[in-house]
C-alpha cells in the first residue's frame, strides 16, 4: 500500500492577503482644494447644501442593487494637504464637520491626500501607496506600436492609445506624404478621445505626484484593492480626541469620525465632485484601466460579493462612478 508523501512548505512562501471589511458603497461627499475650504463656513455651507440631494439620490439608487439586507454605505471626505497647507487642522476641520452636520450629512471618514503619497504604516514604518501603484502599472500597447515609446516608469506619462509619432523625415523624403498622423485611442468607438496623463513632475530630484495619479491611488484604497506585502494600507483610525491637532502630520492618514459607520472600503465607489474635476477623473479611469491588481484582494471581493449577490463589475475603472452637480 502506497502512503502519501508529505509535502512541506515554508510558512513565508504562502502568500497572505489581509482581509478587509467591505461596505456596498463608499460615497465621497467632498474633495475640495485647500483654497476652497479656507474661504470659510459660507463656502462649505454652499458645498454641502448642493451635495445633499445628490447623496440622497445615490443612496436611493443603491437600494435597488442590494437584496436581502440594508445597503452598507459609508461617507468620506478627502482633504488636500499635499499640494498646499494654508490652514491648520484645528482651525479648519471643526467648521468642516459642523457644516456637513448642518446640511444633514455625516462625514464617516476623513482622509488626507498626502497619505496617498506617503504615510505611516501599522508597524510605524512608512508606506508609499503612490510608488506601489506605479510599480503595478502595465501599459496597454496600442495596435501597431513598435515599442519606440519609453516606459511610463521613465517618462511619467501614461496614455490610453497611440501618440502622434515623432516625424523623422521631411515631406519631400516621405513617399506617402504622411508628414503628420493623429493620436489614436485604443479601442475607440468611431472616433478617438485620446488622453496623455502626467503622473508626476520632478524638480531638483524631488518628485511631486499629480492630482490625477493620487486620485487613482485614492480610488484603489477605497475599493480595498491596495496592499503592502499583503497588508492593507491606510486603515482608518478611530478619532476620539476632543480637539484636532495643530499640524496635519499629527493626524492619522484616515480618521473614523463616526463610531457606528459602515466599513471604509467598499465594493464600489461614488464621488460627488465639482465639475472642474471631470478631466482629472477621466485621467483616473485611464490609470485604473492599466493597473495590475493583486489576485488576493480581487478574489476576496469576488467571493464576498457573490455571497451577497451584489454585482461588482470585473473592470476596476467600472467600479468607480461620479456625480458632477451643477454649481458645486
Amino acid at each position: 500500500m502506497n502512503r502519501p508523501v508529505p509535502i512541506f512548505r515554508e510558512s513565508s512562501a504562502e502568500p497572505r492577503t489581509e482581509s478587509l471589511p467591505l461596505s456596498h458603497l463608499s460615497l465621497e461627499i467632498g474633495h475640495l482644494y485647500m483654497e476652497d475650504i479656507v474661504e470659510g463656513p459660507e463656502r462649505l455651507r454652499r458645498h454641502f447644501a448642493t451635495v445633499r440631494p445628490w447623496v440622497d439620490a445615490v443612496r436611493s439608487g443603491l437600494g435597488t442593487s442590494v437584496t436581502g439586507s440594508r445597503p452598507r454605505v459609508s461617507t468620506c471626505f478627502l482633504i488636500d494637504d499635499y499640494f498646499s497647507r494654508l490652514a491648520a487642522p484645528d482651525g479648519l476641520l471643526p467648521s468642516l464637520v459642523e457644516e456637513a452636520t448642518r446640511a444633514g450629512l455625516a462625514i464617516d471618514y476623513l482622509a488626507r491626500e498626502s497619505a496617498c503619497a506617503v504615510a505611516a504604516g501599522a508597524d510605524r514604518t512608512r508606506v508609499h501607496p503612490a510608488e506601489s501603484v506605479l510599480d503595478r502599472l502595465v501599459e496597454s500597447p496600442p495596435p501597431g506600436s513598435g515599442g519606440f515609446r519609453p516606459p511610463v516608469s521613465r517618462t511619467g506619462w501614461l496614455s490610453n492609445g497611440k501618440r502622434t509619432p515623432a516625424q523623422r523625415t521631411s515631406a519631400a523624403l516621405d513617399p506617402a506624404g504622411a508628414v503628420w498622423q493623429p493620436p489614436r485611442e485604443t479601442g475607440a468607438r468611431g472616433h478617438s478621445v485620446f488622453m496623455d496623463v502626467e503622473l508626476w513632475s520632478e524638480k531638483e530630484g524631488l518628485r511631486t505626484w499629480s492630482c490625477a495619479f493620487l486620485a487613482a491611488v485614492w480610488q484603489l484604497i477605497r475599493l480595498g484593492l491596495l496592499r503592502d506585502d499583503g497588508r492593507a494600507v491606510l486603515k482608518p483610525v478611530p478619532w476620539e480626541e476632543p480637539d484636532f491637532p495643530e499640524e496635519w502630520d499629527g493626524l492619522p492618514p484616515v480618521l473614523r469620525l463616526n463610531p457606528g459607520a459602515a466599513p471604509f472600503t467598499a465594493y464600489v465607489t461614488c464621488s460627488v465632485l465639482p465639475g472642474r474635476f471631470l478631466p482629472v477623473e477621466h485621467a483616473v479611469r485611464v490609470i485604473l484601466d492599466q493597473v495590475h491588481v493583486e489576485e488576493g484582494p480581487l478574489l476576496q471581493v469576488a467571493q464576498r460579493s457573490a455571497a451577497e449577490r451584489f454585482d461588482v463589475p470585473s473592470g476596476i475603472a467600472d467600479r468607480v462612478s461620479y456625480v458632477f452637480p451643477p454649481g458645486l
